[in-house]
């Protein structure tokens, strides 16, 4: 739902007043706001501090230009705007309807009717576009609201004109990866075609809930646009051969949009009679909930309030421990002029609740604190993922092009600096922020030495440069900071010839290494193996230290996970056992492991000896688990068809199982997060909070989240998907 605008949000903004907040994030805030009529409008602005960019205004001004071209009709009618003012805005009506991602997540894939409905639809909302020599290039199902009366095409702010290229770098893939076109995803030009390729991948996962493409990082997705065949299972008979042809790789093979449009639907009857009940009963609570909307603000912080930005007034100190660093996974999503109505979801709408089976506590649904969106950029971060640690202070976003310093009260941006670094690049340890200072580009491809700096997390700028890694090139993109103890800090560096890919290449060499941040020396370096041209994959997927071993969980190649344990003050390997895991992506959260074992999920539970990695007890065969979560002795995972289950760490015995709870939905991709009183981890498109003494499902919080991690001083769960960074509360 929205929340109350901070003390220091503006009363109002042209002739709208402000109501509440429905989103922030990199480049602007949007809000709900109100005219002197009463309509109720969404108000998106660009931050001040990004306003000074003249190409940024640029970019603004023909995002209003296209949401004006689009019209009413398609899209959400332009009330105003006013793309010169120190504070640009534009305010758009206030839609009333879900994004299509949200409706599919809520309530599955649509019947064909419905799908074939809504594609001819878009086609004639793409249609009014392309006759105005304008493309969209970020057509997917968020970008999408379903009204009553038809699709609104939203987020217009990559879009720009055919054959337009001022603002575009030549060879730089700009928009969502598993809704790009084979030519977009090459940095080529992305004409109308390239908006029916993606129209097709929408309806895609309209009718099936999923991509055309799968999912997976950014990396990945690009190579299948580019070079795989669509997956089209699950789509019915007789609309995959008409999606086919849209999703041609030659973009002189697939339709225009009045030849798709034909082959669709023949336009008879209203929109909403091919709507499910379901979906129309959530427009008309929408509708409803708008005029509910009261204003609210809330106060100014009584003691160092934070400016603009992110410095720290006297009278405060920032907590040693003060900052998260959270690498940006997939750097690549949209915040525009619908970035509000994702917090509109039906469970963020109150706190109604339902008693469970067993007749114990009521389970609430409840609304996140805030979510923060990603901005539209470049696609820099191709093997995007987090690695998040708690405090209380600050929340720093790496995105392979920017670093933007979050507040984790308010989700609000309090800084954003030019830095290279991605989220594979930066760690947190002992109250302090590292990074590795990756270098810019030159004619040849090969630069200096990577260095390991540390950050200050009140602006992001480099504190201190503790070491130098002798024999790496700083221009590639594929160096990683594993971990960070008191004393020690272990990388992945490479060197070689960086040629514009940004993927491993042959001729790299890669060594993990460790050095001594006091001294700066280094310990030890150990080689890694080489892997073959146009390598899409990291080395590794996580790394922890545990007592003097350093346990690693590495990609030998690429899609084949080891469980790498070295000696922590040699190198020297321990025990190398396989890991068979379908999705290595699953693994990028925190190590369970202890002094004795090491921790592992998939097609059974394991605990492996840390000393010689044998195996010393396993879940029954039968049931999959997610990546545990270790706390006081005992091992949480996620049974598939089981829900949160809980283990003895050193017999394996099981102690209990999640009761009362639907647990068809429970999702084993990703480790249970546990707070004080609940375990946390997603059933369908629900983030559940399982009672840790009672064991039955006593929150829940509608997500679109994939990855989660905790921030424990802030007391935050952080949820992330490829667009947006949202906090629950950690209880």
């Amino acid at each position: 739902m929205p929340t109350p605008l901070t003390h220091d949000d503006p009363v109002a903004l042209g002739p709208f007043r402000l109501i509440a907040r429905l989103g922030s994030g990199g480049m602007g805030t949007v809000y709900v706001a109100r005219s002197a009529g009463g309509r109720t409008v969404a108000l998106k602005t660009m931050h001040a501090a990004i306003a000074t960019d003249p190409a940024a205004r640029t970019r603004f001004r023909l995002e209003v230009d296209a949401a004006r071209v689009i019209g009413e009709q398609f899209g959400a009618r332009v009330m105003d705007a006013d793309p010169l003012a120190e504070t640009p805005w534009l305010a758009t009506e206030y839609v009333l309807g879900p994004p299509l991602d949200e409706a599919v997540e809520a309530g599955g894939p649509l019947p064909e009717q419905s799908v074939r409905a809504l594609g001819a639809a878009l086609c004639s909302a793409l249609g009014q576009l392309h006759r105005s020599d304008v493309v969209h290039r970020d057509l997917k199902p968020s970008n999408i609201l379903l009204t009553a009366y038809g699709p609104k095409v939203i987020d217009f702010g990559i879009a720009r004109a055919i054959g337009d290229d001022r603002l575009t770098r030549a060879g730089v893939a700009v928009g969502t990866p598993a809704f790009m076109s084979p030519e977009q995803a090459t940095g080529q030009d992305h004409d109308a075609a390239g908006d029916v390729f993606a129209l097709a991948g929408v309806l895609v996962y309209a009718a099936t809930g999923r991509g055309p493409f799968g999912h997976g990082q950014a990396a990945d997705l690009l190579y299948r646009v580019r070079y795989a065949e669509a997956d089209l299972s699950g789509v019915p008979a007789a609309l995959a051969p008409v999606l086919a042809q849209c999703l041609a790789k030659d973009p002189a093979a697939r339709p225009t949009t009045a030849q798709l449009a034909a082959q669709l639907h023949d336009g008879s009857g209203e929109f909403a009679d091919h709507l499910p009940p379901e979906l129309l009963a959530d427009i008309g609570r929408r509708a409803a909930d708008v005029w509910r909307l009261t204003p609210q603000r809330l106060p100014a912080p009584t003691a160092g309030p934070e400016t603009a930005g992110g410095t720290t007034t006297v009278g405060r100190r920032p907590s040693r421990r003060g900052f998260l660093a959270l690498g940006g996974a997939l750097a690549v999503g949209a915040a525009g002029a619908g970035a509000w109505w994702w917090q509109q979801r039906p469970a963020a709408r109150g706190d109604a609740g339902t008693t469970d089976k067993d007749g114990g506590a009521q389970t609430r649904n409840l609304a996140p604190l805030w979510s923060y969106q990603f901005e539209t950029m470049m696609l820099t971060d191709v093997f995007g993922m987090v690695v998040p640690q708690g405090t209380d202070g600050m929340i720093v976003v790496p995105m392979g092009g920017y670093t933007h310093g979050v507040n984790p009260r308010t989700g609000v941006s309090k800084w954003r600096v030019y830095s290279e670094e991605s989220g594979w690049q930066m760690a947190v340890a002992g109250g302090r922020l590292y990074g590795l200072t990756l270098g810019g580009e030159t004619d040849d491809g090969i630069g200096s030495a990577v260095t390991l700096r540390t950050v200050d997390p009140n602006n992001g700028k480099t504190a201190r440069t503790l070491v130098r890694f002798p024999g790496t090139n700083n221009e590639l993109w594929t160096h990683q900071l594993l971990c960070v103890t008191d004393r020690v800090a272990y990388v992945a560096v490479g060197d070689g010839k960086e040629d514009g890919t940004g993927y491993l290449m042959a001729r790299q060499t890669f060594t993990i290494r460790a050095a001594d941040l006091r001294t700066g020396k280094q310990l030890w370096s150990k080689a890694l193996p080489a892997r073959p041209d146009n390598s899409k994959r990291l080395h590794f997927l996580t790394a922890r230290v545990v007592g003097d071993r350093l346990v690693t969980l590495q990609e030998v190649k690429e899609w084949t996970v080891h469980v790498v344990v070295r000696d922590a003050s040699t190198g020297a390997v321990v025990w190398d056992r396989p890991y068979d895991i379908d999705d290595p992506d699953i693994l990028r959260g925190v190590i369970a492991a202890d002094g004795d074992h090491v921790y592992l999920g998939g097609s059974r539970l394991r605990a492996l000896r840390l000393s010689d990695g044998s195996v010393a007890w396993q879940s029954p065969a039968g049931r999959a688990y997610s990546p545990p979560a270790l706390r006081a002795g005992v091992v949480y995972a996620v049974g598939a068809g089981a829900g949160l289950t809980a283990f003895d760490a050193d017999s394996g015995k099981l102690l209990w199982t999640e009761k009362g709870g639907v647990v068809d939905g429970a999702s084993t991709a990703w480790q249970p997060m546990l707070g004080t009183d609940y375990a946390y981890y997603k059933n369908a498109a629900l983030l559940h909070a399982v009672s840790l003494t009672k064991h039955t499902t006593a929150l829940t919080y509608q997500t679109s989240s994939t990855q989660f991690h905790v921030d424990p001083d802030a007391k935050l769960l952080l949820g992330v998907n490829s667009s947006n960074l949202t906090a629950y509360p950690l209880k």
